[in-house]
C-alpha cells in the first residue's frame, strides 16, 4: 500500500493540471487558515484546495484503511477528493468543514462497498463469523494487533464497528447510511467485538 505521502504526490500533479486549466487572473494569496482555504477552494482556488488536501489526507486515509481493511485505501481516498472538489460548492458552513469532510468521505466509501453485490451477504445474520479468526497465542503489540484484527473482520462488521465505535455514528445514521435496519447495526457492532476480544485477549 502506497504510502500517504505517494499520494499526495499523484493528487498534487493532478491538481496541477486543474490549475493550468484555470484561469489565473492576479493569483489569489495561499490561503493561511482552514477557514480561508475552504472559501478560496470552494470559488476554484486550486492552491488552496491542495492546502485543505494536505490537511486532512491523514485522518481520510486512516478512515478508508480502517473501513476498507486496507482494500484499494489509495484509490478511494483519491476519489474522495477528487468529490470533495466537486461538491465543495455545497459546503455552506452549517457544520465544521472536517465534520461535511468526514460524512462525504462515509458516503464515498459505502457507495464503493454497494458495487459489491456480494456486500449484503456479509450483513446477514450467522454464528458462523465467529470461527473466521482465531486467537494468537501472546500478542506483542496491543495496537498493531487491533489493526490486524480489524483488517480480517467481515466487511459489514468493520464498516459498523467503524462507523459507531470509532466515529461516533448512532445505530438509526449506520441503518440510514448502509440501507440496513437498526437491529442488524447493533447485531453486527456486537458481532464486531465479540471478534476483536476473541482476537486480542
Amino acid at each position: 500500500m502506497a504510502a500517504p505521502g505517494n499520494l499526495a504526490g499523484s493528487l498534487t500533479g493532478a491538481f496541477l493540471l486543474l490549475r493550468s486549466e484555470t484561469h489565473d487572473s492576479g493569483s489569489a494569496p495561499r490561503a493561511s487558515a482552514p477557514a480561508d482555504c475552504v472559501r478560496q477552494a470552494a470559488g476554484g482556488d486550486v492552491r488552496a484546495f491542495e492546502e485543505l488536501y494536505q490537511i486532512h489526507l491523514p485522518r481520510v486515509h486512516s478512515l478508508v484503511r480502517r473501513m476498507t481493511g486496507g482494500r484499494d485505501t489509495d484509490e478511494i481516498t483519491q476519489d474522495i477528493f477528487v468529490r470533495v472538489w466537486q461538491k465543495l460548492g455545497t459546503f455552506r458552513g452549517d457544520s465544521a468543514f472536517g465534520t461535511w469532510l468526514h460524512r462525504l468521505a462515509v458516503n464515498v466509501i459505502i457507495e464503493r462497498f454497494r458495487t459489491d453485490a456480494a456486500r449484503r451477504q456479509r450483513l446477514v445474520d450467522g454464528e458462523a463469523v465467529f470461527d473466521t479468526l482465531s486467537s494468537p497465542p501472546r500478542p506483542r503489540d496491543v495496537s498493531l494487533d487491533f489493526e490486524a484484527a480489524l483488517e480480517k473482520l467481515p466487511d459489514g462488521a468493520r464498516e459498523i464497528f467503524v462507523l459507531h465505535d470509532v466515529d461516533g455514528y448512532k445505530h438509526h445514521e449506520i441503518a440510514d447510511l448502509l440501507g440496513i435496519s437498526s437491529g442488524t447495526s447493533k447485531a453486527q457492532l456486537h458481532r464486531a467485538r465479540m471478534m476483536l476480544r476473541r482476537h486480542l485477549r
